[in-house]
């Protein structure tokens, strides 16, 4: 099947008029894509997605970022470790963990291309045993400058490394968009169905630390044959969202000068009246057989096989109006207001078990007969089924023209339901200015919200887990820049976030809220170097956490990627080298498979070692290739690599990745 791919992937490349394959030589224009701001769905700058260099790096799963938590596999959960990623914690909290899988609101991109545009990648590696495929394809075209469309799949099918490891992941999405002079629309529909097996970790670090004194002298060991705590545990993540926004706009008609002879007539809207519909469902199962139990401590509803299904829908309506930004001289920014009205509808266990393929909870069915459960804790008498209906009103101000300083600020406030009294606060500048012979850039954000926390981090139940929590808001405010110097090619950025009342996952998997406040600091460097063909990226992060019993963070990551990039034969641009993550030694998380969250870990302490990486990649013509020798120093330096306690980073690996781009 690899062979298969590779050689259809290469003969459409080269049937696509390449220079040099006997085509076509025409050069054709790029196109423009754009994402969206919500709610309103104003359209946001973006770049087409052709592959650049160094994109072997996204077959790694401890690579998402430069410091990165997982249980291993490609496609499992994962967190980062760097402050200046950090997301507030999401309604549905079982989809967080998902985040760099999922098919999110905020990927989701439209394209304006004169020709149809494809890009497929297909990436392979591992052994019968530890295989690992991902097949991804982006299709966009236009009917003409008012009206495009595209879709995408992408499917990931990995068996890990280590037993019970496997994920399963597919994802695919549509969008569509008409932009009128008076009337636009811009619409996407996306779904995902993304299945783990959950293996609790291995039994014993010492399998990985000095396997002979578990093997009588043996220190050579399959890592598929290492005994881990879960044998039959999956947690499934499935979902799906709808957005459309619907724009009005008014204004009025002017001549434009096309040259110094000819004229013609330009709509100029004035303000634009705005609709828009946000619906979005996520489910989450986790399973696991009886003969796992003794993982947990607590069993609420079953002593047999769990079955834990939690369901979420959100439904928004917004509407809004908008002064637009240039449409006069004196016009210097665009203004917008807008008032949203949410639904949102949870489904969970009702205090009792939820049958194995049952769609709903059977209110008032009883436990499974014969059952040792443990007793709910005090307080938790959740009901099967819940709703929030939830108001806000908002605005916005933005100037995205000009290159001396563009800015944007939104506000939103909560008016009914749990959000009453929200408030949520940003803002983001960004200016150039000439120094010492060229354009130096600046940009600089800042937050301040006041948040209520979500329902299911106050009101859950399942077989493992149960909670019922009076948290009060917590306030975040924030502050960060960033500084670009092209001449040295220097990028310097750094940030302080304050977290008061903040939630976390504690040492028992169970959300709890912090009284204090935690301060959290940061400073980043990342540099390029180069002499003739010689190539060297360094990023280095220092950051803080003022209660790393609350957030745990490394003092201190590096990546660091050396390599050679250079043309041969004219056609094959080829970039060889070797990269590597590190970060230092910090008390770090534990995973919950239950829940599929992080928890603060105890007193293991993780990391201080270094994963590298030998690759090559080529590009000739529209197709990239690579090959990739992961974690080839694998006990070069220590034994000890562990990404968290119990869950060991993938040892050494041979990987492979092809991909076509088909945007000129």
């Amino acid at each position: 099947m690899s062979l298969m791919l590779l050689v259809a992937c290469v003969a459409l490349a080269f049937g696509q008029g390449n220079p040099g394959a006997g085509g076509d030589n025409t050069k054709y224009k790029a196109g423009n894509a754009w994402t969206l701001s919500y709610p309103l769905g104003f359209a946001v700058p973006s770049t087409i997605d052709t592959i650049p260099f160094n994109y072997q790096r996204h077959v790694i799963p401890s690579m998402v970022t430069d410091a990165y938590v997982t249980p291993g596999n490609l496609g499992s959960p994962g967190q980062t470790l760097l402050i200046e990623g950090f997301r507030p914690r999401s309604t549905f909290f079982f989809t967080d963990p998902l985040h760099h899988w999922l098919p999110t609101a905020g990927k989701q991109k439209f394209y304006n291309v004169y020709i149809p545009m494809t890009l497929a990648g297909y990436d392979f590696g591992g052994s019968r045993d530890t295989g690992q495929e991902r097949l991804g394809a982006t299709f966009a075209g236009s009917l003409n400058r008012r009206f495009g469309a595209g879709a995408f799949i992408d499917y990931l099918y990995s068996k890990g490394m280590y037993a019970n490891q496997a994920a399963k992941d597919v994802a695919y999405g549509f969008n569509a968009y008409y932009k009128g002079d008076r009337y636009q629309t811009q619409a996407y529909f996306y779904a995902y169905n993304m299945v783990n097996k959950e293996n609790g970790g291995i039994t014993d670090p010492l399998y990985i630390t000095d396997p002979a004194q578990l093997q009588g002298g043996v220190s050579k060991i399959d890592t598929k044959s290492i005994p881990v705590n879960l044998s039959d545990a999956h947690s499934r993540s499935r979902g799906s969202r709808f957005y459309m926004s619907h724009t009005y706009n008014v204004g009025f008609w002017r001549d434009t000068e096309v040259n110094d002879t000819l004229t013609r007539q330009e709509y100029v809207p004035v303000t634009q009246f705005i609709y828009s519909l946000d619906w979005d469902r996520a489910t989450h199962i986790f399973t696991n057989a009886a003969s796992n139990n003794s993982f947990w401590d607590h069993h609420y509803l079953t002593d047999g096989e769990t079955y834990d299904k939690t369901s979420y829908s959100s439904l928004k309506n917004t509407v809004g109006i908008s002064m637009i930004e240039g449409f006069q001289k004196w016009a210097k920014f665009g203004l917008s207001a807008y008032a949203q009205y949410e639904l949102r509808r949870y489904t969970q266990a009702n205090n009792g078990w939820i049958p194995p393929g049952s769609e709903e909870p059977g209110e008032g069915e009883d436990t499974p007969p014969g059952a040792d459960l443990t007793p709910l804790p005090e307080g938790v008498d959740i009901k099967p089924k819940a709703s929030e209906n939830l108001l806000w009103i908002g605005g916005r101000i933005a100037k995205t023209q000009g290159t001396t300083l563009r800015y944007d600020a939104d506000v939103k406030f909560g008016l009914s339901g749990d959000v009453v009294g929200d408030l949520e606060l940003s803002g983001n500048a960004y200016t150039q200015f000439r120094l010492l012979g060229d354009t130096v850039q600046l940009k600089a954000n800042a937050h301040l919200r006041n948040t209520a926390q979500p329902y299911l981090l106050k009101n859950y139940i399942s077989n493992h887990y149960a909670w019922h929590n009076d948290f009060g808001k917590t306030r975040s405010f924030g502050i960060g820049g960033e500084l670009l110097i092209p001449w040295t090619d220097t990028r310097i950025s750094a940030g302080w976030r304050s977290l008061q009342n903040y939630v976390f996952f504690n040492t028992t998997g169970l959300p709890q809220q912090d009284g204090g406040t935690v301060h959290l600091f940061y400073a980043s460097v990342k540099q390029h170097l180069n002499f003739g063909i010689w190539n060297w990226d360094n990023a280095l992060t220092y950051q803080t956490s003022s209660n790393a019993e609350v957030i745990p963070v490394p003092a201190l990551t590096i990546y660091s990627n050396m390599y050679l990039k250079f043309n041969a034969f004219r056609v094959l641009n080829l970039q060889i080298g070797v990269d590597a993550d590190y970060y230092t030694r910090y008390r770090g998380y534990n995973y919950e498979p239950a829940t599929m969250t992080f928890r603060v870990g105890e007193d293991w302490k993780v990391g201080n070692f270094p994963f590298m990486n030998a690759y090559v990649t080529a590009k000739l013509y529209k197709v990239r290739f690579y090959v990739l020798y992961s974690h080839f120093n694998k006990g070069w330096f220590t034994k000890d690599y562990f990404a968290m306690p119990l869950y060991p980073v993938n040892p050494a690996r041979l990987l492979f990745g092809l991909s076509v781009d088909f945007a000129d």
